[in-house]
């Protein structure tokens, strides 16, 4: 009994260094959209750590998020204020997704929580930015000239000006930018669980994997 808990606890710290590993790889796969801002970059790290959370549970999926974080943070671009935006969307996007799939490990289940997820991303993401991306971005990359942001904004946001800035940055680009990773994020993780879970579950030497439907 203690040997099988123990290679288990062993598989499972691999299987999170794994998932990390990947989501580093691909937080470093950033490349900007034109319909948004210049500084807004899409990447898709969050997506292993779903995956993660759905064959783990919540505490295995948090973890890779964390992990990832960790190795990261050496190579922020943003002061850090970025990374722990994204440890705080991702730690919750995944939390809330790896919950409710636990409770249904179905496809219906697996729709549910994925749908669930991209709500609590996009809000997270809404209130990350109000509160603490925005107003210390203009602090520490524009020296508090709201121009300079307002300028790059304009590109893709016409009519964005100091007194409206924030309702149109945050509707025309904050929620359509984590809606679309959110979307993409959600469709892969989706399309390609089962056979990753089917994997893990080889790996484990279990046959959990057709408990799943």
């Amino acid at each position: 009994m203690k040997k099988t808990t123990r290679r288990k606890r062993i598989l499972n710290v691999t299987k999170i260094g794994l998932f990390a590993g990947l989501s580093t790889v691909l937080y470093f796969l950033k490349f900007p959209l034109p319909i948004f801002p210049s500084f807004l970059e899409i990447q898709f790290s969050i997506l292993p750590a779903i995956i993660g959370g759905f064959s783990m549970g919540p505490i295995g999926g948090v973890l890779i998020v964390v992990v990832k974080f960790l190795m990261s943070l050496p190579f922020s671009k943003t002061a850090y204020v970025g990374d722990f935006a994204d440890l705080l969307i991702g730690s919750l996007t995944v939390l809330v997704t790896s919950l409710i799939y636990k409770k249904n490990k179905t496809k219906t289940g697996g729709l549910i929580a994925l749908l669930f997820g991209s709500i609590t991303w996009i809000i997270v993401g809404v209130i990350a930015n109000y509160f603490v991306l925005v107003p210390v971005y203009l602090e520490l990359f524009f020296n508090g000239d709201l121009e300079s942001f307002l300028s790059l904004c304009r590109v893709v946001i016409p009519d964005i000006n100091e007194f409206n800035y924030m309702e149109k940055y945050i509707i025309y680009a904050v929620i359509p930018f984590n809606a679309i990773i959110a979307t993409v994020v959600s469709t892969v993780t989706f399309i390609v669980y089962k056979k990753v879970s089917s994997l893990l579950h080889k790996i484990d030497g279990d046959d959990n994997s057709k408990k799943e439907e």
